[in-house]
């Protein structure tokens, strides 16, 4: 029979954890793998990322984790320091605060790291000290194993982006966050999605799930992407496509899924349409360069519910009498708005993390570098996936 964790107490942390099997059962075939170790976590803190700390926990390894900027959930932040993780910051940190965090976790000379952005990486690579068992890493993110490929000085140790599997990609990316940002985006605008213009700036897996779940809920989707065989493909699912001064311009609505930084600069503000809203989809929340939207607006008026996020929506208005409102800083939505991906596809993204983590530990996955999931572990988890939806 496959191991269960002891109630916390915390009831989404419990929820979450009776719908991930496979992060269960993986647990039980390698987490031997994580005994007396320590491991330094950047992630979206929240209850399905509770679930791994809280295995790794009763696998007998030490944890030290923080979040990502605007995305931590104070009450999971709580639950795992009731559970005996090391928790660093919270939902108010500032991007100064989250890399003092970030150079706290490196100073622990961990055995393992689990990075979400490449910044942990970036520290070792760098020549950060490292403890005498460190073995490697894993990244969480596109945005992260970008970084990490781009260093002037490559990692001399394993490092596994978790992004790069196809099972992840197909599973978690596609069909995950395309639900959970549409639901953040309702929660966050009490808005109707039939009839709404949307615009999807970036086509890879996260932004093919949102525009496709817009659309099959009624809404008018226009994509925007640099690549043509990715254009192609919208055109082919049914939605139109347009270049990004386009969509700013003529749009309700627009999502924002690349994952680069400053998509919309300073340069289409006078493009941007009268009430438009603007969603983050990418990583880092940082698509649309919210400083410079601030000065550039003649007023900025807070529009956020009371007692909650004060960024949750806040309208910038221009001396011409345009209007445009950023929702949460633009972090992800489904994060800020709704309860993250969804936990089945969690399940499957936290499982490949915890696999990844154990080959790295057990001497599985030793190739210095960037890497992809390794294949044996993308067919282990989509074999028990499948058993689960059949």
């Amino acid at each position: 029979m496959t191991r269960t964790l002891p109630p916390t107490g915390d009831g989404p942390l419990d929820w979450a954890a009776r719908h991930m099997p496979l992060l269960a059962d993986t647990f039980e075939e390698v987490g031997s793998a994580f005994a007396g170790l320590t491991i330094g976590i950047t992630l979206h803190v929240e209850p399905k990322t509770a679930v791994l700390c809280q295995w790794l926990l009763a696998s007998g390894a030490r944890v030290v984790i923080t979040g990502n900027l605007g995305t931590t959930v104070p009450a999971t932040a709580d639950a795992l320091r009731a559970l005996g993780a090391t928790m660093l910051g919270g939902r108010e940190d500032t991007d100064a605060e989250r890399e003092r965090h970030l150079d706290a976790i490196v100073a622990q000379r961990c055995d393992l790291f689990l990075d979400n952005g490449g910044g942990l990486v970036a520290r070792l690579a760098a020549g950060a000290p490292r403890g005498p068992g460190f073995r490697g890493a894993t990244e969480e993110t596109t945005t992260g194993g970008l970084r990490i490929r781009a260093l002037a000085t490559p990692p001399d140790f394993p490092v596994v982006v978790i992004n790069d599997s196809r099972l992840k990609l197909l599973v978690e990316n596609e069909f995950g966050v395309g639900q959970s940002i549409v639901q953040g985006f309702m929660n966050a605008t009490n808005l109707m999605i039939p009839g709404l213009r949307a615009g999807v700036v970036g086509y890879g897996p996260c932004g093919r799930g949102t525009a496709d779940a817009l659309r099959l809920l009624g809404a008018s989707t226009t994509v925007a992407d640099l690549d043509p065989f990715r254009r192609l493909d919208a055109l082919m699912r049914g939605h139109r496509v347009a270049d990004v001064a386009e969509i700013v311009s003529t749009c309700d609505a627009v999502f924002l899924a690349t994952g680069a930084r400053d998509v919309v600069g300073p340069e289409l503000f006078e493009r941007l349409r009268d009430g438009l809203v603007v969603v983050g989809v990418g990583h880092e929340g940082r698509e649309i360069d919210v400083a410079a939207l601030r000065d550039a607006a003649v007023e900025t008026v807070r529009l956020s519910p009371p007692g909650g996020d004060p960024t949750a929506r806040v309208l910038h208005r221009f001396a011409d009498g345009r209007e445009v409102v950023v929702l949460h800083d633009s972090h992800m939505i489904n994060l800020t708005a709704a309860l993250g991906n969804p936990i089945q596809a969690m399940d499957l993204g936290l499982a490949l993390q915890a696999r990844s983590l154990a080959s790295i530990a057990t001497g599985g996955t030793t190739t210095p570098g960037a890497q992809a999931v390794p294949e044996s572990i993308d067919r282990v988890l989509a074999e028990g996936l499948v058993r689960l939806l059949s």
